[in-house]
């Protein structure tokens, strides 16, 4: 894997070369139609990649600029970000964890400040720093768990399939199941969606209302998708100046739509170091060609703010995307991606998410690690079976998550962690 010097440097050019690349993309209809997948060891304009070195100082950055402009949008900076502890409790679970209540103030350009309330849940008994999984949540930190000492963010808007009335704790305590990922010695960070952008179709309110000066134009600018992996980066940002947390074990995970947050975010930065989307679906784990579920025109015309708007004009002509998500995968590489599967909910498409990592594998393989082994997925028990860093696991179950897939995720994690410390 890279230093943490050297991803940062590859952070720092991307950005830099965001806004000059851009300008000399082709429009949407000048892009060659592809109905295979495209390949990853060509550039956009077919020059070949035949090196590490190219991979790294070409292919990848070109790779995130282009799911940029045209599918997430573009990413603002790092901005400076201040950290208040508002709230410590050292006995949650009869003390075997510790709650911390943290306020993050992002300061945006123009004297702006912008906050994230993050919930962060620490094991008490560990002999130094630890693993951590990284995740947005979509109801509220206080939904986690029924504990008192959660506060209650009173929100103007909420989303219609969350509980109703803020006081109701704890009502997605078993999709969480805190204790448990406490008990196998990791901590958890998340902070509520809300925070950072409402998931409705409106420009008008969260970060969007307050960042003046998001790169790009009425097309490229950054969907709630975006948005949503931009605010996982700054939790990143705290999580680096935490002692408690061993910065070289940072676990990105998501359901849905938060999957396909977690997702982008690892693709975007290397800091992440593993990423398991949760039944991600359309714009996470499943391909865009090819998917006869929730295709690139139905997911548009659903969740318009979920992406840039350059995404929805590929709606009638997929086949000109010059990416798909294999090359998203791409870029998490060498880092380990577990896609995790419920085998009824076939609206995620898991045969295409399953495509997606092999299609990914062979970069996996040119870096020099292994992607895909065998037949790429194990379901119920991860077990002793030998993997690759890319998996599937799966479940025969419909779109939910609950402790099972939670214990298979921290087995994977496990298993991951203790290999890469190995070499």
């Amino acid at each position: 894997m890279l230093k943490k010097s050297a991803r940062g440097m590859l952070i720092l050019f991307t950005f830099i070369s965001t806004l000059a690349f851009s300008q000399i993309l082709p429009p949407i209809e000048s892009l060659t139609e592809q109905p295979a997948l495209p390949d990853p060891f060509k550039m956009l304009d077919g020059t070949p990649i035949k090196t590490k070195k190219d991979w790294y100082e070409k292919r990848r950055p070109e790779l995130k600029i282009l799911f940029q402009h045209y599918i997430y949008g573009y990413l603002p900076p790092k901005p400076e970000t201040k950290a208040f502890l508002l709230r410590q409790d050292e006995q949650l679970f009869n003390g075997k964890a510790t709650y911390k209540e943290i306020r993050l103030d992002l300061l945006l350009p123009e004297g702006k400040t912008y906050s994230i309330n993050l919930a962060l849940f620490l094991p008490n008994k560990a002999s130094g720093p630890v693993p951590v999984f990284v995740a947005v949540n979509k109801c509220g930190n206080h939904t986690l768990l029924g504990y008192e000492g959660i506060t209650i963010i009173e929100r103007s808007w909420q989303p219609p399939d969350c509980a109703k009335g803020y006081p109701q704790r704890g009502t997605s305590a078993d999709a969480w199941a805190v204790e448990n990922t406490i008990s196998r010695g990791y901590a958890l960070a998340t902070y509520c969606v809300e925070d950072m952008d409402p998931d409705r179709h409106d420009w008008t309110d969260g970060i969007h209302a307050k960042y003046p000066s998001a790169p790009g134009d009425e097309d490229t600018k950054w969907g709630t998708i975006a948005a949503w992996a931009w605010g996982l980066l700054r939790v990143v940002d705290y999580l680096e100046t935490d002692a408690a947390i061993d910065t070289s074990r940072i676990c990105a995970t998501g359901w849905s739509r938060n999957g396909k947050t977690a997702l982008f975010a690892a693709a975007m930065d290397e800091r992440i170091d593993l990423v398991i989307p949760h039944q991600s679906g359309t714009g996470g784990m499943a391909l865009s060609r090819m998917n006869p579920s929730e295709s690139v025109a139905k997911i548009n015309e659903s969740f318009p703010h979920w992406f840039n708007d350059n995404f929805a004009k590929f709606g009638q002509d997929v086949e000109r995307l010059p990416v798909d998500q294999h090359l998203l995968v791409a870029l998490v590489a060498p880092r380990p991606v577990l896609d995790v599967a419920g085998l009824q909910d076939t609206w995620a498409s898991p045969h295409l998410a399953l495509e997606t990592l092999k299609a990914a594998s062979p970069v996996y393989e040119f870096l020099g690690v292994k992607g895909v082994v065998g037949q790429g997925y194990v379901k119920d028990e991860i077990g002793n079976t030998e993997t690759g860093r890319l998996l599937q696991y799966q479940r025969d179950t419909k779109h939910t998550l609950n402790i099972d897939y939670w214990n298979a995720m921290m087995d994977f994690a496990d298993r991951q962690f203790a290999s890469v410390k190995k070499q």
